[in-house]
């Protein structure tokens, strides 16, 4: 009787050193790769990734008008803001009173765009 084996593991046991070499030699340090996964938990937040989508689609929008169009708390979001700014994904500019928050530059505009596209194109695959 021949022996079960998981449909994700090796079955030859052979290891490509060409391709392990590559991997190691591009592998993020861990200070950077720290920074990496501080983004990914900023996006695991459906608040604040909420209004990341919705600074993408404004531009630019002031605490008032994040928590209309999010339907949340000001508190909240100024909070999640605070988070945010501190991390550099989004940028704020004084007006007066008031402070008007955009995303930080055009790699977390890409960033939220593809995450969309991704999950779009996985949803309908």
């Amino acid at each position: 009787m021949s022996q079960a084996v998981a449909l994700d593991a090796c079955t030859d046991g052979c290891v490509h050193p060409d391709k392990v070499a590559l991997v190691v030699a591009n592998a993020p340090d861990p200070d950077e790769l720290s920074v990496v996964t501080q983004v990914f938990k900023l996006l695991g937040d459906p608040t604040r990734t909420r209004l990341l989508y919705a600074l993408l689609e404004a531009g630019e929008l002031c605490v008032c008008d994040l928590a209309a169009a999010t339907s949340t708390a000001e508190s909240t979001v100024s909070q999640a803001l605070r988070m945010l700014r501190a991390s550099g994904v989004v940028a704020g500019r004084r007006e007066g009173r008031n402070v008007f928050y955009r995303l930080s530059d055009g790699h977390v505009r890409m960033l939220l765009d593809i995450t969309r596209e991704h999950v779009v194109h996985t949803s309908t695959a």
